[in-house]
């Protein structure tokens, strides 16, 4: 590592050294850590230490069964697929010593005063394991060596054979990477799926209408329901996210802030989902989404969402179709560690009717102080609503799964569509911390 910062631009390199997980690393998901510290394109990031650490630890002293085990592998595999596919180049690098050699090197190391400090009471307990980790470890090697992301085994006795063989590497795939990046990229095309009817939205009774007088009974309720129940997060060690997809002018707006009326401003955080920065489009599409994931007993609002990669990404052709297509299996696989860990997951679709966000675009050019919400972006997205209601349809019926079903609320009348999602959020909330 040393050499290779001896001869690289410091500028542009990123070095993150994974020991113990912080007090706030411990509240996210284990994969958070790793998300927040990918580097932008351009730029290249050495690990020490990686996602691989704590399976192979964990499994050696019996903390992970097989089962278990295999399962962070998949996962693994998954994660490196998705930067590769994300135009990551992956390199891993396994440094072997035999048993002998390493005993060797930590005596020489605790018998010289200058470095004795590098050798520790844990250098000696995984040392005893040699050969469980070992076995473990050929093991992990075995299922995560995949044609995205290959093992690159390197004899590490000899030290200029390793720092040969590590940099040799290292520039060979730099080269290759680079020659390909000189190829054109081809065209990318917009996909307009072609709406089929009746379907999973078109089904919906948008008739469905709550009276003024049940409205002002059941919204104080709720809200208060809601504010006791996010008080108890904390102490349930568990995070709530809440997702709010649909057309404009649906009332995600409006069902946001009956929410967070009830909310203690500190412990929750509205994410409005515009156009990605400079920098998100610099690192893969999930990465500004992980970044903002609540810790245990917060609370996280996305104004709309990742899912912008199979809707307007998809229908606008920001992205080419094999990346949107994937991306259900990448939303699947996210969603999952999110409800693994704790996190409560709700993701609501808010459906008007085309004939409802007519009468709403016009209500918002006529009056002053709404005006601000509407622009030639939204007339021009209303032109595709068939495309964006087949897109819509497919996103559903691919992502909702056991951990992250969908709500689907009915919004043409925004009393009932913001009863709906509040209660939603207190029934969920009533299984998962009472």
């Amino acid at each position: 590592m040393n050499l290779l910062l001896e001869w690289l631009d410091a500028r542009g390199i990123e070095v993150h050294a994974l020991g113990e997980p912080s007090d706030e690393e411990r509240e996210r998901p284990p994969y958070w850590r790793v998300w927040r510290l990918l580097p932008p394109r351009g730029r290249l990031a050495f690990f020490v230490g990686s996602w691989y650490t704590s399976p192979i630890v964990e499994r050696a002293f019996g903390d992970l069964g097989d089962s278990e085990f295999d399962e962070a592998m998949d996962r693994v595999v998954a994660f490196e697929r998705m930067l590769s596919n994300e135009r990551v180049l992956v390199l891993k690098f396994w440094l072997h010593l035999s048993k002998a050699e390493q005993r060797k090197r930590l005596r020489e190391l605790e018998g010289d005063p200058k470095t004795r400090w590098r050798v520790t009471k844990q250098d000696w307990k995984f040392s005893k394991r040699y050969e469980e980790f070992r076995e473990i470890s050929e093991t992990a090697l075995r299922k995560t060596d995949t044609a995205e992301a290959p093992w690159h085994i390197v004899e590490a006795t000899d030290k200029r054979y390793r720092n040969l063989a590590v940099a040799r590497t290292i520039l060979e795939k730099l080269e290759e990477v680079l020659e390909r990046a000189k190829e054109k990229p081809p065209k990318i095309e917009p996909d307009v799926p072609k709406l089929e009817k009746p379907n999973i939205i078109s089904r919906l009774d948008f008739r469905k209408r709550v009276d003024e007088k049940e409205y002002d009974e059941k919204l104080p309720r709720l809200q208060g329901k809601i504010a006791e129940l996010t008080r108890r997060l904390h102490d349930a060690n568990r995070g709530l996210l809440l997702v709010f997809e649909g057309p404009d002018a649906a009332g995600k707006g409006g069902a946001i802030r009956r929410l967070t009326q009830a909310m203690d401003a500190r412990n929750y955080r509205v994410i409005s989902v515009a156009a990605p920065t400079e920098e998100e489009r610099a690192h893969p599409y999930l990465w500004r989404f992980w970044r903002h994931l609540p810790r245990l007993g917060r609370v996280t609002i996305y104004d709309r969402s990742w899912y912008g990669r199979v809707l307007v990404e998809r229908l606008e052709g920001f992205c080419r179709k094999e990346e949107w297509q994937r991306a259900y299996s990448e939303i699947n696989d996210f969603e999952a560690q999110l409800a693994e860990f704790g996190i409560v997951l709700i993701k609501f679709w808010l459906a008007i009717s085309s004939v409802e966000q007519l009468r709403r675009f016009k209500d918002r050019q006529e009056t002053p102080y709404k005006q601000y919400k509407i622009g030639p972006e939204d007339w021009r997205n209303r032109s595709k609503w068939d495309a964006y209601e087949a897109a819509a349809c497919d996103m559903i019926e691919r992502t909702s799964t056991r951990k992250a079903p969908w709500v689907l609320v009915e919004a043409n009348d925004k009393p009932h569509a913001r009863v709906k999602v509040l209660r939603s959020v207190v029934e969920r909330l009533e299984k998962e911390v009472e």
